[in-house]
């Protein structure tokens, strides 16, 4: 308002009257109606209706936190001059307390209108999310960081993640405490080797903000998986198996059990199955166990991260009947064979009785044959089998008994020497040649063996003699013929001459045969005379028939009766040597003609006058 005040000053000399204009500050006034507000600016109006008698040189709005703010404050700058006018105010904080004035400003001073008090808006919250960290198959570390709470306060805070992008509160999250500032979220319960999606958030009164979106790939891990129950245990075998009900988030490569005789089996120390890929129940087929042995068994599952095992379990398999084998034949008389067995495995059982049993058709068992008792336990055992009948062909097979049962070995077939070897050869004197280790072979279907043959180099084998030539010593060679074979009476003659000045012959010899397939043997008792002195001995031969002559010839002479031996010629009664083609092959000759012989009698190793019954 301006006011005019007229002075009257009395001289002596009354000269007039003057009129004095006074300057003062604007009137100014805040439209309190003329308002909006947000979350960062708020629009006040204002009105100058008198400028103080001076121009107004500023006009806006002043505001702050505090109250009565002034232009030191923040303030706007809205022109000059009277009247009315706008001024917006930015750069606000969201769900703040501010205090609006306007004001005025000529050369007297500023003015200010009237206070308004506005908050202005809240907002979300600004947040960002901090890398991920410590990722495992089933965890990771992150969290987040806020840097303002969008002028509310913040009531909740975390990260939440998914396996699709964007994930919200609504799928899994943690919950980490309230108010801004950073924080850390321990992630659970993920799967692994999974790719996630992962957010911080944070909520006010307006609602939840997310950080930036990152991602994590959790680590594969080892399956999980249980062993299953054993079933179907015998003494050799059971069955298992295992169920995956994890693969770890890689897939399963090789699946089956483990086992050992200790605790704790791995694939990498111990037997196991392989059974197969992928996840589920499998079963595993356990071969190649012991009898009444105790096992630890586990699954086993394989992935990309490793190997895993279910629970250890333990079984013991049942006893089993041993395992054995049947000894070959070896020493064949008229109404004896020598066999046996060899019993490898118990079966987890003590062996309480062994021994072989045999008939005269095939299958023989302990229960509806005859049988040898032969001690117990495992290894090798010999069995005498004697009171058979002459040229008879037997089935043999060694048998063990153990708690689970009798098992047998394989079947072997011997054929006893007929009546008419047992008449010219006694029992007594077979089982010592055969100790010798003279080949004999039994049988009723010898082969044809019609030929002239060669032995020679011709070898000590073995000797009963006293004090005799050592073992490969070579003698004078023997050519010998057999003819007229006839193999329903087993009958086969026999010519033979020894070269040498002490050698001998003979000619239209009786032998009884034996045998079959290749395999031969020739018996023949034979008056022998030398030097104008005779005895009695037994002869055998024994070989292979090939198309070249006979493979593996042996030869064996036994003194029987030595007449006394008035001349001391002889080996003594119940002595004898066996003879060997030392190349393995008695030859096929022509003829028994000394050119057949082939040699140089000066490189035999014993005397010219020595004979190979001669001491």
């Amino acid at each position: 308002m301006k006011k005019t005040l007229y002075i009257c000053i009395s001289l002596l000399v009354i000269v007039g009257c003057k009129k004095v204009v006074t300057k003062v500050a604007p009137t100014v006034s805040t439209v309190p109606s003329s308002y909006t507000i947000t979350a960062t600016t708020a629009t006040i109006g204002g009105s100058i209706t008198d400028d103080g008698g001076d121009p107004i040189t500023a006009r806006g709005v002043v505001y702050g936190l505090s109250p009565n703010p002034t232009i030191a404050d923040g303030k706007t700058s809205d022109g000059t001059g009277i009247g009315t006018y706008t001024s917006i105010v930015s750069g606000l904080s969201p769900g703040k307390t501010y205090y609006f004035r306007t004001y005025a400003t000529n050369s007297t001073g500023t003015s200010y209108g009237d206070q308004l008090t506005l908050t202005t808006q809240a907002v979300l919250s600004t947040i960002t999310t901090t890398a991920a960290s410590a990722i495992t198959s089933t965890t990771a570390t992150s969290g987040g960081n806020i840097t303002a709470d969008g002028g509310s306060a913040i009531t909740a805070r975390g990260v939440c993640w998914g396996t699709a992008a964007n994930p919200t509160t609504s799928n899994s999250k943690t919950t980490d405490g309230t108010g801004i500032g950073s924080f850390t979220s321990a992630i659970t319960g993920l799967s692994p080797n999974t790719v996630y999606y992962v957010r911080a958030y944070a909520t006010n009164s307006i609602g939840t903000a997310y950080g930036t979106q990152i991602t994590i790939t959790t680590l594969a891990t080892t399956p999980t998986l249980v062993t299953n129950s054993m079933t179907n245990v015998t003494a050799t075998t059971a069955t298992s198996g295992g169920n995956i009900s994890l693969d770890g988030g890689a897939s399963i490569t090789s699946r089956g059990v483990c086992w050992s005789l200790s605790s704790g089996p791995t694939i990498a120390l111990t037997t196991k199955t392989s059974d197969g890929t992928g996840t589920g129940n499998f079963t595993s087929n356990i071969t190649g166990l012991s009898a009444n042995t105790t096992y630890y068994i586990r699954a086993y599952a394989t992935n990309s991260a490793g190997t895993s095992y279910g629970a250890e379990l333990s079984f013991k398999t049942a006893v089993g009947v041993p395992v054995l084998t049947t000894t070959a034949a070896s020493l064949i008389t008229s109404g004896t064979i020598t066999t046996g067995g060899n019993i490898t495995a118990d079966g987890g059982g003590a062996i309480t009785a062994r021994g072989v049993c045999w008939s005269t058709g095939t299958g023989p068992t302990i229960a509806l044959t005859t049988k040898t008792s032969d001690g117990t336990g495992t290894g090798s055992f010999t069995s005498n089998i004697t009171g058979l009948a002459t040229n008879t062909l037997y089935y043999i097979r060694a048998y063990a008994t153990n708690s689970a049962g009798t098992s047998y070995g394989n079947e072997i077939t011997a054929n006893t020497l007929s009546q008419d070897i047992k008449n010219i050869v006694p029992d007594n004197i077979l089982i010592i040649i055969s100790n010798l280790g003279m080949p004999m072979f039994a049988g009723k279907t010898p082969p044809q063996i019609s030929n002239f043959y060669k032995l020679s180099p011709n070898a000590l084998f073995n000797s009963n003699v006293p004090n005799d030539y050592a073992k490969g010593s070579t003698f004078y060679p023997l050519n010998f013929h057999f003819y007229n074979q006839n193999n329903t009476l087993l009958t086969i003659n026999l010519d033979y001459v020894e070269i040498g000045s002490g050698g001998g012959s003979g000619s239209g010899k009786e032998a009884f045969l034996s045998g079959s397939g290749n395999n031969f043997s020739a018996f023949l008792k034979v008056n022998y005379t030398a030097s104008g002195q005779t005895c009695d001995m037994i002869t055998i031969y024994s070989g292979t028939i090939t198309s070249t002559g006979i493979k593996d010839l042996y030869y064996a002479l036994f003194m029987v009766d030595d007449h006394g031996d008035p001349g001391n010629l002889w080996i003594a009664n119940g002595t004898g040597r066996v003879f060997y083609d030392q190349d393995g092959m008695g030859s096929i000759i022509q003829s028994l003609s000394s050119q057949n012989f082939g040699i140089n009698l000066g490189t035999m190793a014993t005397p010219a006058s020595t004979t190979i019954i001669g001491k």
